[in-house]
């Protein structure tokens, strides 16, 4: 049986960037309880090395921030979100210094000091799709230094509690306690109005013991999915888990085709995850071949700093027209004194596994790195469901379009954790306190514990492999339909072992099952070639076609 409920006015499931901004935005109005699956500081905000984006030199402008996302989205943003989050970001930078964000600045003259006291003084660079240095950051470990200041913050506050190693598996519906929650999710088809959200089923891993959260309002900020690929950028845990719960509950999700792969992750057998900041090609990183020539302006005439999308099919190119394992990124032009003050972190990480970026080229590939799509939501926050917002990662906002421009994932969360603070400040006082019952839902081990592990890591390798091979980089309507065929199969075999055991193994499995078959029905949806998503049978953009033109509806 499962233990005893709990309650909180807030629930907040994920400890990224945009969790804990969310939290502390709202603490002053009530309890806040944030849910972790892991240790709270195993994030992708905390991997993210090159900065955040903003407005604040005094070359740059508003619009010209706007028309490099747009440009970027490849016609599929939405160019009121865009404007109002560009418009946004000074004031949400401005907070992350007042919370003691130390971004690198410079003075007048150009000198480096300890941090930045003002956004005037920021030490700005340049990303691949930008037209001007507006890319705030704090060395190469950005994400870092700005999740740390923020857990600390979070820590400190008497109203917020951390939950770390609870795993929230499924969104409770207030529909829930007049059916068996044994099967919660099976009565989703046949529902009206959408229901409100009043919480989650939780699983404590530390103590493998289960129980549900009840809350006034719930924030699904559990970032991306990049580990449904096989080669990808993002921490372990980066498995869908908000969009997957999203989806089952009954909201709508969208523009999952729309994975995007960083062109420059470390090719080393050692180097699981490991990220080559765009940053370094803002200061004059090259891409080359093992030969040492440059190739990246046959594709683009601008190199390496063209958007995202063009510079991986760019290396994925190149490396299929000649069978090579990698290619290169060559920064050598530079001073080593520079690059071991400005890239620390990637410089001792290259340096540890024998490679000396200042003396020879550091050997990169493609890897799946951003999530665009997800939970869709408005300007807002704001889900298909009543109690529920979406912030960070896991949401479809409009910002992105068919393809993220550079270090606006950072500003995003930010400026949508503001949006969802001010939306749930007006629903504490509008809603009444989530309906608490007591439910019979559980999770536990089986009999045969040993085989069903097996079993697992078999269909988790089997996804990212299948997934990697015929939905990447470049896809085509044979592999799609390859893909989704397997999957239907496999979603199954899970789905029903999940109604039997629900062995919590198996609930990360579960997640990026559902990710992936969603995934391949939105590429498959998707009868062009656009952004990040090409389509070898569609390799034109249909300008007809509407920004979000694959949403698929959840609950059936």
């Amino acid at each position: 049986m499962p233990e005893r409920s709990q309650t909180c006015d807030f629930l907040v499931i994920g400890s990224g960037l945009a969790g804990l901004a969310y939290a502390l935005k709202v603490a002053d109005l009530g309890t806040v309880m944030i849910l972790s699956k892991s240790e709270a500081p195993a994030t992708n905000t905390a991997m993210a090395q090159g900065g955040i984006a903003a407005v604040v030199g005094d070359d740059d402008s508003f619009e010209n921030h706007v028309r490099d996302t747009l440009v970027a989205g490849a016609g599929l943003c939405r160019e009121d979100i865009v404007r109002r989050v560009v418009e946004e970001a000074p004031a949400r930078v401005e907070e992350l210094v007042r919370w003691g964000v130390p971004f690198d600045a410079r003075t007048a003259e150009g000198q480096p000091v300890s941090s930045a006291t003002s956004l005037k003084t920021a030490d700005l660079t340049r990303e691949g799709g930008h037209s001007h240095r507006r890319i705030l950051h704090v060395q190469d470990h950005t994400g870092q230094d700005i999740h740390e200041r923020l857990m600390l913050a979070v820590r400190q506050h008497p109203n917020i509690e951390i939950r770390e190693q609870h795993f929230a598996v499924d969104l409770i519906l207030e529909d829930d306690s007049m059916m068996s929650s044994r099967h919660p999710r099976a009565a989703g088809a046949f529902r009206v109005e959408p229901s409100r959200v009043i919480g989650a089923h939780v699983f404590d891993r530390g103590r493998m013991k289960s129980f549900d959260v009840f809350a006034r309002v719930t924030l699904l900020a559990t970032g991306g999915a990049g580990k449904v690929y096989l080669y990808t950028s993002n921490w372990s845990g980066a498995t869908g888990d908000g969009i997957a719960m999203a989806w089952r509950a009954g909201a709508r999700v969208a523009n999952l085709e729309f994975m995007q792969f960083h062109p420059t992750c470390l090719y080393h057998p050692q180097a699981r995850n490991f990220l080559i900041t765009e940053a370094l090609r803002g200061e004059g990183a090259e891409l080359v071949n093992a030969q040492g020539e440059a190739f990246a302006k046959r594709y683009h005439p601008l190199g390496a700093l063209a958007p995202r999308d063009i510079v991986a099919r760019s290396i994925d190119a190149e490396m299929k027209k000649t069978g090579a394992e990698c290619m290169f990124l060559d920064i050598t032009h530079q001073r080593p004194e520079f690059l071991r003050e400005r890239f620390p972190v990637i410089y001792k990480t290259c340096f540890n596994f024998g490679i000396d970026m200042t003396r020879q080229p550091i050997p990169i590939v493609p890897a799946a790195h951003y999530l665009c799509g997800g939970v869709i939501t408005d300007a807002d926050a704001r889900t298909d469901l009543p109690g529920l917002l979406c912030a960070g990662e896991s949401a479809c906002t409009g910002l992105h379009g068919a393809n993220r421009l550079a270090s606006n994932s950072l500003l995003e969360a930010v400026v949508f954790a503001d949006r969802a603070a001010q939306t749930a400040r007006r629903w504490f006082s509008e809603l009444g306190p989530a309906l608490a019952f007591e439910s019979d839902w559980t999770l536990s081990g089986s009999r045969h514990e040993d085989d069903e592990r097996i079993a697992i890591a078999h269909m988790w390798d089997e996804i990212r492999r299948l997934m990697w091979n015929y939905v990447g980089i470049v896809r085509s309507n044979r592999r799609l339909a390859a893909a989704q065929a397997r999957l239907n199969v496999i979603r199954g075999e899970i789905e029903r072992d999940h109604q039997l055991n629900r062995h919590p193994d198996a609930i990360e499995l579960r997640n990026i099952a559902t990710v992936a078959e969603l995934t391949v029905r939105c590429a498959m949806r998707r009868r062009e070639s656009r952004g990040i998503h090409y389509n070898i049978d569609f390799p034109h953009a249909d300008e007809s076609r509407p920004a979000m033109d694959t949403i698929l509806t959840g609950g059936i």
